[in-house]
């Protein structure tokens, strides 16, 4: 399969898992080859961990698949813009392409806040990036989580 939409379909499958689990639904998923090779969705509250965002997870997934820590050849799909933690790691795995859904437009690195010309400096790399794919679909999921949390509060 390498239809995007069906890889962000994971990926917002993945993101359920984190609202069924009373965390804020973003899911990832990484895909080499037409194949899904790594999957994550955000685990924070669980884990108690900062670190445990959908794309490091999908990333930490991807790499034990393919034994390796460079996924070069790699597209990583996730629900909303990558934040700046995550934008490292993509970075430093060599990820080739982002696929996002929505804009994060308080903590997005990707468009949201522009780091493409430091980082392009200090690595001589950026991934290719691709945004808006289901785009109703992953905001309306984060909006709706948000909206019953400060119900609750």
């Amino acid at each position: 399969m390498n239809e995007p939409a069906f890889y962000m379909q994971a990926a917002l499958q993945e993101a359920l898992k984190a609202l069924d689990e009373g965390e804020v639904p973003v899911g990832a998923v990484m895909v080499k080859d037409g194949q899904i090779i790594g999957r994550g969705y955000n685990r924070m509250e669980g884990l108690q961990d900062a670190t445990a965002h959908a794309e490091i997870i999908a990333i930490s997934a991807a790499s034990s698949s393919l034994s390796s820590w460079r996924l070069d050849s790699c597209e990583l799909y996730v629900t909303l813009e990558p934040c700046l933690m995550c934008l490292g790691a993509i970075v430093h795995s060599r990820i080739g392409a982002i696929t996002y859904g929505t804009a994060d437009p308080r903590a997005g690195a990707v468009d949201s806040f522009f780091y493409r010309q430091e980082i392009e400096r200090a690595y001589h790399f950026f991934p290719r990036i691709s945004s808006g794919l289901l785009s109703q679909d992953c905001s309306s999921l984060l909006t709706n989580f948000f909206k019953a949390s400060r119900k609750k509060n």
